[in-house]
C-alpha cells in the first residue's frame, strides 16, 4: 500500500507539472509547451503594470523598450511575476546619456521584486511580494548596446527560487514568500561583481541551476573576466558549481572579427580579417541552461571579448556538472556567398569570391554566434536533439536555429529571426519546432546603403518545422493598421508601413493542442491553430515600441501575456 500510495502521489506530481508553467520555456527542458488546451483569446482578463519604467526606458531608445521579462510562472491559481520598483534614472535630454551615469548606464538604481498573486473569483489579487537585491550586469560603454538582462526566478512545488546578489539565489516558501534560506555557492561575502546572469532552471527531480559571472570592474566589457561558472543546488541543498573554463577544451586564443576595409566584402578570395584575444569563455548572458530527462545539462558559452561572439559552444555536461561533450558552432553552415548571397551584385559578395559558402565578413563558413542581447537558450526536444537559435549578422541581421544530436553531432539549421527560445509541439510520435520568422528592413551584412540596400520590410511570420527542420505551414502577419490604446480605452489606428509587423515573441507558448500564442509588434495577441489558421487575436495595449517577450498557460488554458510593461491574463 505504501510503495501504491507513493507511486500515485507521484505521478499526480507529474500531472501537476505538465499544467504548470514554472520556468523559462515552461520546464527544464524549454520546451514551451503545457498539457492543456489554451483559451481562445476574447478578452482581457486581469492586467498590472509590472514596469512602471517603461516609458521612460522608451524615451532614452528613440522608442523602443530594450528590456527582457521574466515569463509569468503558474502553478494552480497562483501567478508569479518579476515586478520593478526604485528609481529610473533619465537622461536629460533622454537618450543623450547625460548626465552620467543615467538612462542604460544606471539599471541599478531600479529594484526587481518577486510578486505571488492568486485569483479570487474573476480578479488577480497580490499576495506577496519579495524584494530582491539582485542587480544586473552593468551595460558600461554600451556592453550590451541598451539591453537590460533579465531578472527570472523559478517555481518549485512549494518553493519559489529568486536570483540575488553575488552569484547567490534565495529559496522562498510558496505560500507566504518567507525566506527559508540563501543559498550562497561562492561563501557568505557578497561580491558586487559577481552576478546571476540567467533564468533559473529546475529539473523534475528539483535541482536548480544557473549561470554566474565574475566582471573585472576596470573594464567590465573591454578586460577578461574573474571567473564564470554553471551552479547546481541539489534537492537536499548540496551546491555544485564548476568554471566555464574547464568545460571547454582548447578554447582559442585569438578569435577573427570582420574585415575592415573598403567594400563589399570579402576584400579577396584569401583575405583574412584582423584578430584580437577572445578573453575567457562564459555563458552567453540571459541564457538558461537546459535538462534532459535523463540528467544531461546544456548551456552555451562565448568568447567574452565583442569578437567572442562568434567563438561559441554547446555544451553538454554530466548531472555531476563534468564534461561529457562541446561542440562548437563554428563552420557549420554553407549558406554565404554564392548561396543566399550573390557574387558580384549589391547585398552581395565582392566579384571573384567562389561560390562557396562564407560568410563575407569573415571569409570563413558562417559561425552560429551567442549575443548577448538576445535571450535564445538551448531546447531539449522529445528525441533527445537540442535546438539553439544563433545570431548570424550576414543574413540580414537575423539568425539560424542549429539542431545537435544528443552526442553532439552538427544535424541541421534553418534561417530565421533572432532571439527566439523554440517551442515544441509533440504529436503523433514525432514533434514541431515553432519559430518566429522575422525579415528585418536592413542590409545583408553591413549597413551601407550603396553595397548592403536594405531589403524590403516582411514578411513576418510564425513558422512551424518538423523534426529535421523542414517547413510544415507558415502564418503571415498582414495586419495593415498601427494601433495605441487611448486613455478613454478607445483604439486609435493609422495606415501601417507594408510588409506587416514582427512577432515581438522571445519564446512562444503552445497549448496541447497546438495551438500557438504569440505576440505581434502591432500590439496583438495571436492565437493560431495547426495549419497556420488564425484562431484569433486580441489587443493588448502598444503596437510598436513593445519589448520582445515571452508567454505562459495556466492549468486553466488562460493565456499570461506581456506588452509595454502590463502583465495581461487573456482568455474567454
Amino acid at each position: 500500500m505504501i510503495r501504491l500510495a507513493t507511486s500515485f502521489l507521484f505521478f499526480c506530481e507529474l500531472a501537476t507539472l505538465a499544467q504548470s508553467w514554472t520556468q523559462w520555456g515552461g520546464n527544464a527542458q524549454h520546451t514551451g509547451t503545457v498539457g492543456v488546451a489554451g483559451q481562445l483569446p476574447r478578452g482581457v482578463l486581469a492586467e498590472i503594470r509590472y514596469d512602471p519604467f517603461a516609458k521612460a526606458a522608451q524615451a532614452e531608445t528613440g522608442g523602443n523598450l530594450l528590456a527582457h521579462y521574466q515569463a509569468p510562472l503558474t502553478g494552480g491559481r497562483d501567478v508569479f511575476m518579476a515586478f520593478k520598483s526604485g528609481h529610473y534614472l533619465s537622461c536629460s535630454p533622454p537618450g543623450s546619456g547625460r548626465p552620467r551615469p543615467c538612462g542604460v548606464e544606471a539599471w541599478d538604481r531600479q529594484v526587481w521584486e518577486m510578486w505571488a498573486l492568486r485569483w479570487r473569483g474573476d480578479r488577480l489579487m497580490e499576495r506577496w511580494a519579495y524584494q530582491s537585491d539582485w542587480k544586473p550586469v552593468p551595460n558600461d560603454g554600451g556592453g550590451l548596446s541598451g539591453w537590460e538582462p533579465v531578472f527570472h526566478g523559478a517555481l518549485n512545488g512549494n518553493d519559489v527560487w529568486v536570483p540575488a546578489a553575488g552569484g547567490d539565489v534565495v529559496q522562498l516558501r510558496r505560500r507566504d514568500g518567507a525566506l527559508r534560506k540563501r543559498h550562497q555557492p561562492f561563501g557568505e561575502e557578497i561580491n558586487g561583481e559577481r552576478y546571476v546572469v540567467s533564468p533559473l532552471t529546475i529539473d523534475g527531480r528539483g535541482h536548480v541551476y544557473y549561470n554566474v559571472i565574475e566582471l573585472n570592474p576596470a573594464g567590465r566589457w573591454t578586460q577578461d573576466i574573474r571567473g564564470a561558472w554553471l551552479v547546481k543546488i541539489a534537492r537536499n541543498g548540496t551546491i555544485t558549481k564548476t568554471a566555464y573554463s574547464a568545460l571547454i577544451r582548447d578554447a582559442p586564443v585569438e578569435c577573427k572579427g570582420s574585415f575592415g576595409s573598403a567594400l563589399p566584402w570579402p576584400p579577396s578570395p584569401t583575405a583574412e580579417p584582423p584578430s584580437a584575444p577572445c578573453l575567457s569563455q562564459r555563458p552567453g548572458i540571459n541564457i538558461a541552461p537546459a535538462v534532459a530527462p535523463d540528467g544531461t545539462v546544456y548551456t552555451v558559452s562565448r568568447g567574452h571579448a565583442p569578437v567572442g561572439g562568434r567563438y561559441a559552444y554547446l555544451i553538454a555536461l554530466h548531472p555531476d556538472l563534468s564534461w561529457k561533450w562541446q561542440a562548437s558552432l563554428r563552420g557549420r553552415l554553407r549558406d554565404g556567398c554564392g548561396v543566399r548571397l550573390p557574387i558580384g551584385l549589391p547585398g552581395g559578395c565582392r566579384a571573384g569570391t567562389p561560390a562557396t559558402g562564407v560568410d563575407p565578413t569573415t571569409n570563413e563558413l558562417p559561425a552560429g554566434g551567442v549575443a548577448d542581447l538576445s535571450t535564445s537558450s538551448p531546447v531539449v526536444a522529445p528525441d533527445g536533439s537540442i535546438l539553439y537559435g544563433a545570431v548570424t549578422g550576414y543574413n540580414h541581421q537575423r539568425g539560424h536555429l542549429m539542431q545537435f544530436s544528443a552526442e553532439g553531432e552538427f544535424r541541421n539549421a534553418y534561417d530565421f529571426g533572432w532571439d527566439t527560445t523554440p517551442a515544441i509541439w509533440e504529436h503523433d510520435g514525432t514533434y514541431s519546432v515553432v519559430i518566429k520568422e522575422n525579415n528585418y528592413p536592413i542590409g545583408s551584412y553591413c549597413f551601407d546603403s550603396q553595397w548592403c540596400p536594405p531589403q524590403p520590410n516582411g514578411p513576418y511570420y510564425i513558422t512551424q518545422l518538423d523534426a529535421s527542420l523542414k517547413v510544415e505551414w507558415k502564418f503571415e502577419n498582414r495586419n495593415t493598421e498601427n494601433c495605441a490604446r487611448q486613455p478613454d480605452g478607445s483604439l486609435r489606428c493609422t495606415p501601417a508601413r507594408p510588409g506587416g509587423f514582427e512577432w515581438c515573441i522571445n519564446a512562444p507558448a503552445v497549448d496541447a493542442l497546438g495551438n500557438v500564442y504569440a505576440n505581434s509588434e502591432d500590439g496583438n495577441l495571436y492565437m493560431i491553430g495547426q495549419g497556420g489558421r488564425e484562431m484569433g487575436r486580441l489587443f493588448l495595449n502598444l503596437a510598436l515600441g513593445a519589448a520582445y517577450t515571452p508567454l505562459s498557460i495556466g492549468f486553466d488554458g488562460k493565456i499570461y501575456t506581456e506588452n509595454d510593461g502590463i502583465l495581461f491574463a487573456a482568455g474567454k
